[in-house]
């Protein structure tokens, strides 16, 4: 009767005991929390939405091409990546490069659903970027955002989404705060035409003018003074025109004329259809009829997610680069512009060979012809933004990438169909010179942009990314 009382006793004592290992076993479980899934574990769709609906945006948004445009897709693209950072392993925050910014942390002990993060940020960043947009565009920031809650409540559930979207307001919010510091480009879209000095300054060689059609001032004068996401302020000045064409001249056997000349044998009354197709192709000009020429690079990007079937993590960092290359580059651009102050080829053409002479670049939706951008020429913005995203693009998907870009397809307004390319840079280096034919920019100007362009873009892709 004991010896079987003892073995009751010895069979209870070891069950207990597994029970107790067991329990213990099981918070060890839970204190690594498995449900944690990193940032590579999603599909890029909600990167491509939102993506989607900011270049729609941008299409009618008056005064933010190209400068304040730029300036949203730098601290957009650079609050997605501080948003879910901390779910991409070979990736650190940048925060502690950039003076008075500081990004809330998540709980390593709780759930993130990284979809949402991203979700919260741009809904919480269009909404202010954009308050002047016409409705319905800016009702469809909302209704994307409501369209994704619901989604992602139903397969996250309440609280993982709350806690990721409460995440994704608050990196947003500091972020928000932190851009309203730079005084300079805040709200740049309200005034583009502010600290214009151009009558000022009419004494000097080969001084920019403003042209008809236009506004008749010089637009973002003021940009170079911003605050950069990537170069330092000594990389905020491009290289002289000196170094391609020597001191300015009105002589015909001076470099500039010789340049003059070549725009206007590429700018002939009659072009040839491939030329047409290329300036047409590329130009991304007006408002209400395209996205702008910063916008064209997240445009051509999405093309790239969608044809490797990119994962979350690859259209974060990317968006992040681009952002923050197309950002740097307007500041440097436009402080470089403003710099030299030289003429467009119009200016210089019309008073030294061809008063009668006009550039291609027409407006289909206003009906507006013979048109210079109303800012400095050299160096080319559209350059500049080419060459500095196709460098970061290419440092995620490859320098020897070949696409077709299809952002134009089946517009009826202009030469639309799709261009094949074997890089990014080819890309970059055909938008940049798609600016002679239309007779708006020297060679001077599209070679400087490629060139200046590329170091920024190298700049950015020298940041401290990974751990």
């Amino acid at each position: 009767m004991q010896t079987r009382q003892f073995f009751n006793f010895l069979s209870l004592l070891v069950v207990g005991t597994m029970l107790v290992f067991s329990s213990c076993k099981k918070d060890v479980t839970d204190d690594q929390d498995p449900t944690f899934k990193t940032v590579n574990t999603y599909d890029h769709q909600i990167i491509h939405e939102w993506n989607n609906l900011f270049t729609e945006i941008d299409k009618k948004a008056e005064g933010y091409r190209p400068c304040p445009t730029a300036n949203v897709l730098g601290y957009l693209g650079l609050a997605n990546y501080e948003a879910t950072v901390a779910g991409m392993s070979d990736y650190q925050s940048l925060a502690d490069r950039y003076e008075g910014l500081s990004i809330p942390e998540i709980s390593s002990e709780k759930e993130y659903h990284w979809p949402s993060v991203i979700n919260a940020v741009n809904k919480y960043l269009l909404e202010r970027f954009f308050p002047d947009v016409e409705q319905p565009l800016f009702g469809n920031i909302k209704n994307l955002s409501d369209k994704f809650e619901k989604q992602y409540i139903s397969e996250v559930g309440q609280d993982v989404y709350i806690r990721s979207k409460n995440h994704g307001e608050s990196v947003a919010a500091a972020i928000w705060d932190w851009m309203k510091k730079d005084v300079v480009t805040f709200d740049g879209y309200k005034d583009p035409f502010k600290e214009n000095t151009w009558r000022d300054r009419l004494n000097e060689p080969g001084a920019w003018t403003p042209t008809v059609p236009g506004p008749g001032e010089g637009m973002f004068a003021y940009w170079g003074k911003g605050r950069t996401l990537a170069i330092k302020e000594d990389q905020k000045i491009c290289r002289p025109y000196t170094s391609y064409v020597g001191p300015f001249s009105e002589a015909n056997n001076s470099g500039l004329y010789a340049q003059a000349i070549e725009v206007m044998s590429q700018n002939t009354p009659s072009l040839s259809y491939q030329t047409e197709w290329l300036g047409e192709f590329w130009s991304d000009d007006f408002v209400n009829l395209t996205f702008s020429p910063p916008s064209r690079w997240i445009a051509i990007v999405e093309q790239v997610y969608d044809n490797e079937d990119a994962n979350l993590e690859e259209a974060v960092v990317c968006n992040a680069k681009i952002g923050i290359a197309l950002h740097d580059a307007a500041i440097a651009c436009w402080n470089s512009k403003f710099h030299y102050n030289i003429e467009r080829p119009e200016s210089y053409i019309k008073r030294l060979i061809d008063p009668t002479w006009e550039p291609n670049l027409d407006n289909p939706y206003s009906g507006e012809q013979g048109i210079s951008p109303s800012f400095p020429g050299y160096p080319s913005g559209h350059a500049t933004f080419a060459s500095s995203s196709a460098e970061v693009i290419a440092s995620v998907f490859g320098y020897a990438y070949g696409m077709t870009d299809n952002c134009h397809k089946n517009r009826a307004e202009f030469s639309g169909y799709p261009r094949a390319f074997n890089s990014f840079y080819e890309m970059a280096l055909e938008c940049s010179w798609s600016r002679v034919p239309l007779g708006v920019h020297f060679r001077m100007d599209a070679e400087e942009g490629m060139r200046f362009g590329t170091e920024i873009g190298r700049t950015v892709n020298n940041l401290p990314w990974k751990k």
